[in-house]
C-alpha cells in the first residue's frame, strides 16, 4: 500500500530518466493526470497514455530526452508531505533553481505551476518541484 503516491510518480520518473528508459508506467489517479499534464506542457516529458497493467489502470509516460539522450528531467523533489505539509502565499512562492525549474502546486483552482499560481495570485500547498 502506497501512503504518498506523489512520492511514488516522482521516483518513478526520476528512476526512468536516470535509467534512460524510453517510458515509464505509472499507476493512474487524477491528481498524477494533472501532475503529468503540467510535466508534458512544460516540455518535461514527450506524452501520456492510457493502458492497462493487469487488470489496473495506469499511466504511459513516454520520457524526453536531448542532446545526446539527456534527459529533461534531471531533478525532482517532494516538498509538501504526508506528515510536513507546506502551503505558501502567492508572494512567497520561491523560483525553482532561478526559474530554470519549476514548482507545482495545488491551489483552489486545481494544479498549476508556480508561474501561473503567481501570475492568477494564488497560493497553496506546494507539492514538488521539477527541474
Amino acid at each position: 500500500m502506497l501512503t504518498d503516491p506523489i512520492s511514488d510518480l516522482l521516483v518513478r520518473l526520476r528512476n526512468g530518466s536516470q535509467r534512460r528508459h524510453d517510458t515509464v508506467s505509472v499507476p493512474a489517479s487524477k491528481l498524477k493526470r494533472a501532475i503529468l499534464e503540467l510535466l508534458k506542457q512544460e516540455g518535461y516529458v514527450h506524452d501520456i497514455a492510457d493502458a492497462v497493467e493487469d487488470g489496473h489502470p495506469v499511466f504511459t509516460v513516454q520520457m524526453r530526452y536531448v542532446n545526446e539522450g539527456q534527459p529533461m528531467i534531471t531533478g525532482l523533489q517532494r516538498i509538501s508531505k504526508p506528515g510536513r505539509r507546506v502551503y505558501v502565499s502567492s508572494k512567497d512562492i520561491a523560483k525553482v533553481k532561478n526559474g530554470i525549474g519549476m514548482a507545482i502546486l495545488s491551489t483552489s483552482k486545481g494544479i498549476m505551476t508556480d508561474q501561473e499560481s503567481r501570475k492568477n495570485g494564488l497560493g497553496g500547498e506546494v507539492l514538488c518541484s521539477v527541474w
